[in-house]
């Protein structure tokens, strides 16, 4: 009894999974970062975008420069992708720590990802060490750096 008790569980457990992934896949885009993919990510790659983290005034000056070279964005558009982009890959606070965050955490996130998480000193160091062991290149250095700037501009 308590093994097909344990199975129905199981089945249930993985039929909400399978519901939940497809939920994800259909997930649609933003309009701002459908147009960044088609205007924006033929020439350049996320990378570009991640690190500069501007504000709405500097985003717009960007979207118009490369509009001017040619990006495929129609005038319409551009508000839609400034908004987005500034939302997503807006600005971080200033402070030692920030260039550390543009030039290595965004090899592999987001800046949404480091805005949205709220952590005490101690949960942000856990976040780090657990960068570490899969091979970040902070150093001593730039670690302490990081620690000190997310703790103080990221906590709960």
């Amino acid at each position: 009894m308590r093994l097909a008790i344990r199975a129905v569980g199981i089945v249930a457990a993985l039929a909400f999974v399978s519901v939940a992934a497809r939920g994800q896949e259909t997930a649609k885009q933003e309009p701002g970062e459908t147009i960044l993919t088609a205007a924006c990510q033929g020439c350049h790659d996320s990378r570009h975008v991640d690190t500069q983290a501007l504000d709405e005034e500097g985003w717009t000056k960007v979207v118009k420069a490369e509009v001017a070279r040619g990006a495929d964005v129609k005038s319409a558009d551009v508000p839609v992708l400034v908004d987005y982009l500034v939302r997503f890959h807006g600005p971080l606070p200033d402070g030692p720590g920030k260039e550390v965050i543009l030039n290595i955490c965004t090899q592999c996130h987001d800046l949404q990802r480091v805005r949205r998480t709220r952590l005490d000193a101690e949960g942000w160091a856990e976040i780090l060490d657990t960068m570490l062991n899969e091979g970040a290149p902070l150093t001593q250095k730039d670690f302490a750096a990081v620690l000190r700037y997310v703790a103080r501009n990221f906590r709960p």
